[in-house]
């Protein structure tokens, strides 16, 4: 913890962003909202992660990665001019692992055994489920991405797309090897399970693009809307490949209790033969597609679960348009709230309290509470969680690593 200089007001200020400030305090506010509402039966369908296809949840995590790697981009070059390349990448390494540490205390599993006797009985698998579930969540994906792309983060963008196609192809032949069924099975993995990292680069290095085009171009607008155009319709386009997976009618019945599709990667003849002739294009982003009884789930859906390659090249492309938006109304017209930046500039401390304070707050509220209850256990919520990091702002106080 240490202290940290004022916020910018408008445009670029020192060595921030306002736009990205912004934009990762909105990013930050979203996930207050899906991490506390989603579970609750009153909620509208389109906040909660439904992992067969992309809703409004989903969107958030990319965003987290995609700042990422815009300020991973944007910083990094001045630690190595500041302090040398070797002290630069050690320093950002201790920082990581570090973050590592953090994500294993706050999504600690709960007890592995009852007792001695049984933990002796499992002996190492006891780190089995936290090492697939539990520790695998938003901060230990960001960590684990930061320092896959490390080696790359200086280098041209040609090499930077080169690795995420690289590691997106990766991603895609570990799951027809084994990693997409084994997310799904029992205990379910989380963002995409311990190799999510993959294609969670793909956000990253579309944010250390973004980054380039806003420190170097005048005008960055038209660039980066057709980029983000771009990579949207791409993920959607690839996102067709589930169709491959419609159950056809006379057999929805007798195939009911499999939700996962058999070859769920690559579809086997059978599957093939299945298929309707004709181009099939899959529902858009946002809407929702057929359940699993008439389409089994498989790696081409968007799924936040799986962590699969049509999601993130989407998400890639949705955070950019929303950055863009960003910078548009906060470097372009003087824009700002002052809630964004409160979290925005402390998107650390703020995601740390934000779970103690759901941890104190939703005891108290029932899965099935009526909608009123539920918003006004929200707004409890919300409110002390946003007091504490404003607390924390006006005392000049930023969590650091």
């Amino acid at each position: 913890m240490n202290q940290a200089p004022p916020s910018p007001q408008q445009g670029t200020t020192g060595q921030r962003i306002v736009s990205l400030d912004q934009f990762r305090g909105y990013t930050v506010a979203g996930m207050f909202i899906v991490n506390f509402l989603g579970s609750y039966a009153a909620v509208p369908y389109i906040l909660k992660h439904h992992h067969d296809y992309c809703s409004y949840a989903d969107t958030i995590m990319p965003h987290f990665l995609f700042a990422v790697g815009f300020a991973f981009r944007l910083t990094f070059e001045r630690r190595v001019q500041r302090g040398g390349g070797r002290g630069a990448y050690g320093r950002l390494i201790r920082r990581l692992l570090g973050l590592v540490l953090i994500s294993m205390v706050i999504y600690a599993p709960g007890h592995a055994a009852e007792t001695w006797r049984r933990l002796q009985e499992i002996g190492i698998g006891a780190l089995a489920r936290p090492l697939k579930r539990e520790w695998f969540q938003t901060l230990m994906h960001i960590a684990v991405t930061s320092l896959w792309v490390l080696p790359v983060i200086r280098a041209s963008a040609a090499v930077r797309i080169g690795f995420a196609v690289v590691s997106a192809l990766a991603h895609v032949v570990l799951s027809y090897w084994f990693n997409f069924a084994w997310v799904n099975a029992d205990p379910n993995g989380i963002d995409g399970g311990p190799l999510g990292f993959l294609t969670w680069t793909i956000p990253s290095i579309a944010g250390t693009l973004a980054c380039d085009v806003m420190t170097t171009d005048a005008a960055p607008i038209g660039r980066l809307f057709r980029w983000a155009v771009g990579l949207m319709a791409l993920g959607w386009v690839i996102s067709c490949g589930t169709r491959a997976y419609d159950v056809p009618s006379d057999q929805v019945w007798s195939r009911r209790a499999r939700k996962l599709a058999e070859d769920p990667v690559i579809p086997g003849t059978e599957t093939l033969q299945e298929r309707p002739a004709g181009l099939l294009l899959a529902e858009p982003p946002f809407v929702p597609p057929p359940n699993a009884a008439h389409r089994k789930w498989n790696y081409w859906m968007m799924s936040q679960r799986g962590g699969t390659l049509s999601y993130l090249v989407f998400g890639a492309g949705f955070s950019l348009l929303v950055y863009l938006g960003f910078h548009i109304a906060c470097d372009q017209w003087g824009w700002r709230l002052r809630l964004f930046e409160t979290f925005g500039t402390n998107a650390l401390a703020a995601y740390i309290l934000h779970g103690l304070v759901d941890n104190a707050v939703s005891p108290f509220v029932p899965h099935d509470a009526p909608g009123w209850y539920v918003t006004a256990a929200f707004a409890v919520f919300f409110g002390v969680t946003w007091l504490m990091v404003w607390t924390l702002q006006r005392n000049r106080i930023f969590l650091r690593l």
